[in-house]
C-alpha cells in the first residue's frame, strides 16, 4: 500500500514543514509493516508538497495512526493536506533491482509486475 498526501505550503513555510514531516516519518517508521517513505516538492509548483509512505498493507497503516506517538507527530499534520484520497493499493509493480536482474511478468504486486 502506498500512501499519498500532497500538501499546500506557504513561500518561506518550507522548512518548517520538512521538519514536521520528517518527524512525522520518523514516528511511522517506528511502526510494524513500515516500509519506506519520501518527502517531496513539486517540479513546476514550489508550493506543492507531498509526504508519500509505503506500508505492508491498509491495516499496518490504520494501526500505524492508531498509535498515540503517530498520533501526536503525524496526526497535526495531516490535518493540513489537501482533501482527497491519499491511500492507494499497489496493483502493479517495477523496481530498478528487477530490471537489473532481467525480471519481468508476475502477479500484481508481487514485485515484478510492469506498470
Amino acid at each position: 500500500m502506498v500512501v499519498i498526501t500532497r500538501f499546500t505550503v506557504s513561500l518561506g513555510g518550507e522548512d518548517a514543514f520538512v521538519a514536521r514531516a520528517e518527524a512525522a516519518v520518523e514516528a511511522m517508521a517506528r511502526r510494524p509493516g513500515f516500509r519506506g517513505s519520501r518527502i517531496g516538492r513539486a517540479a513546476d509548483d514550489p508550493q506543492l508538497w507531498t509526504v508519500v509512505t509505503e506500508w505492508e498493507g491498509p491495516g499496518a497503516y490504520r494501526r500505524a495512526l492508531s498509535n498515540f506517538d503517530v498520533r501526536v507527530a503525524a496526526v497535526p499534520l495531516l490535518s493540513e493536506a489537501r482533501n482527497e484520497p491519499s491511500a492507494f493499493e499497489v496493483v502493479a509493480r517495477r523496481d530498478a533491482a528487477d530490471e537489473q536482474a532481467g525480471a519481468g511478468g508476475g502477479a500484481p504486486g508481487s514485485g515484478g509486475s510492469a506498470v
